[in-house]
């Protein structure tokens, strides 16, 4: 169609696009979008729909570019790209990512946590009786792929934690769902299967098998033979045993949660003892004994995540997650953000995985993994090393990156999978955007860690991690039914205190006013 709009004039032209299940319901839909006042009323809807939705958490900081991200475009990112859509310009699916649309689902904690609850339900009627799960599925047809990766499984207990965490509803322990090939079982007993099937996963040091990859997809050919270890694994499951010990205590299951208790120790005494290479942790070791990130090897010396989450989730000795974190930031940390691992590999390695046959600072390749990088972020807020958490976040937000348009060449406002790494011709260049894992993860990680707003057992945390150069800042959040006002200031002494005031007669709208 050509149109002519003459100077100084202005022309409307409505465009519809859609699928129906008839002709007669399409027909009716083109004659009512004819009009160009339902086309107004229908627009006004969506805005007024999107506007409810995301008016659970709202900031106002001295960052603006914090603000536009948090007010609006990694909430929107993570629920029309990744929940609703699962599909983007780079990837074009579809499909329901077990683990993936699992921690996008978190994005619903603050702003409708039911949703959360229905996601999980949802994903445990996608598990096998023996513990296992699909790795991803299509909706229409209920086909899925089964898993040979070693994580997908305890996102389920993961997510159901931080659930619970952020709500209290207990409730959804003892709902059922059915398996793939099984009769229903309580939420519960799904957690429980999917542990127990990791802990029968285990080398003879001690260590959880990687079998077709773990988190990172890319280590696919690490433990084909499920005899390669994974330590990443290890310090996430350790997390998970550590946390889960204590729901099972409390539904009086204290076999299980004995046996939690007694193997999360076991579980660090051997990441300790076989995976610390002196100055940081070993990501992974293969089937013929290949170590991944030591710092003997000459490609992939050191790998963020398995420095990150001994951190994360206290499974190093002493001082060693400062240790390994400082080495981290001094091979990793650089202008763009935190590497997935450096040095790239510069050629194939089948004893590794896909991710070697990308080239060099691409993607998983040594280049910015933004899901990834976000665990850089948290860890050293656990470490309360603000200013370089900080920092690590500035580097990586896309209106910081969209003021170099032509290295960035990546959407401003919103999250990129990855930018290029320093072992790439265009260093800096986003890509990947919109179908990204990182837009919830660095929600949560901003708000939860470096504002610090965060649940604890009995209510809001407030344990801020804001940089030296702020004043202080102002947060509306939903928490456990109820809307909180959360002022964070520092006094005449340089000293953070807070006040949280419950907000009376809160009606779910957001204002408009973050452009």
């Amino acid at each position: 169609m050509e149109l002519d709009v003459r100077p100084n004039s202005e022309e409307t032209v409505i465009f519809t696009l859609g699928e129906t299940k008839d002709k007669a319901e399409a027909v009716r839909l083109i004659k009512k979008y004819k009009n160009l006042s339902n086309v107004d009323n229908s627009l006004a809807e969506v805005k007024r729909m999107w506007d409810g939705l995301l008016s659970g958490l709202e900031v106002e900081t001295p960052d603006p570019a914090m603000n536009l991200m948090i007010n609006t475009w990694l909430k929107y990112q993570a629920i029309a790209g990744r929940l609703w859509a699962r599909c983007a310009y780079y990837q074009s699916s579809g499909a329901l990512g077990f683990r993936d649309q699992l921690q996008d689902s978190q994005i619903f904690f603050y702003l409708k946590p039911e949703l959360a609850k229905k996601q999980i339900l949802l994903h445990a009627a996608h598990q096998y009786k023996a513990g296992t799960v699909y790795h991803w599925w299509h909706t229409l047809t209920e086909w899925g792929l089964d898993t040979g990766f070693s994580d997908d499984l305890l996102w389920l207990p993961y997510i159901t934690l931080n659930y619970l965490d952020e709500t209290k509803d207990f409730g959804i322990l003892n709902e059922k769902v059915k398996y793939l090939d099984a009769k229903p079982e309580s939420i519960y007993n799904h957690c429980l299967r999917a542990i127990n099937k990791a802990l029968s996963r285990f080398s003879k040091r001690g260590l959880p098998l990687i079998g077709e990859g773990d988190w990172n997809d890319g280590l696919s050919s690490v433990g084909v033979n499920w005899k390669g270890e994974s330590v990443w694994l290890g310090h996430f499951l350790y997390g998970a045993l550590e946390r889960f010990a204590e729901i099972s205590g409390m539904k009086k299951d204290f076999k299980s949660s004995r046996v939690f208790i007694k193997r999360k120790e076991a579980l660090k005494k051997a990441i300790n003892k076989y995976a610390w290479d002196g100055k940081w942790y070993i990501r992974a070791v293969s089937d013929n004994g290949k170590i991944l990130g030591s710092s003997k090897s000459e490609e992939g010396k050191i790998y963020f995540n398995a420095q990150s989450w001994a951190v994360i989730n206290k499974t190093a000795e002493e001082n060693r997650g400062e240790t390994a974190m400082n080495y981290a930031e001094k091979y990793l940390d650089r202008e763009y953000g935190p590497l997935l691992f450096y040095p790239a590999y510069s050629k194939p390695d089948y004893e590794i995985g896909y991710l070697t046959r990308y080239a060099a600072g691409i993607r998983e390749n040594g280049g910015v993994y933004s899901h990834a990088a976000t665990w850089a972020i948290m860890a050293e807020c656990v470490l309360k090393r603000c200013e370089k958490a900080y920092g690590m976040y500035r580097k990586m937000i896309p209106p910081e990156r969209g003021m170099d348009p032509d290295l960035y060449k990546s959407e401003p406002y919103v999250m990129p999978g990855n930018i290029d790494g320093p072992d790439s011709a265009n260093f800096g260049r986003g890509g990947w955007t919109w179908y990204t894992g990182s837009a919830a993860w660095m929600f949560r990680v901003i708000v939860e860690w470096i504002l610090g707003v965060r649940p604890g057992k009995d209510g809001l945390i407030v344990d801020p991690c804001i940089p030296d150069g702020w004043n202080g800042f102002k947060m509306r959040r939903l928490f456990r039914g109820k809307m909180y006002e959360i002022l964070v200031k520092r006094d005449g002494q340089g000293k953070i205190i807070s006040k949280v005031t419950k907000i009376q007669g809160h009606k779910g709208r957001r204002t408009r006013d973050e452009g």
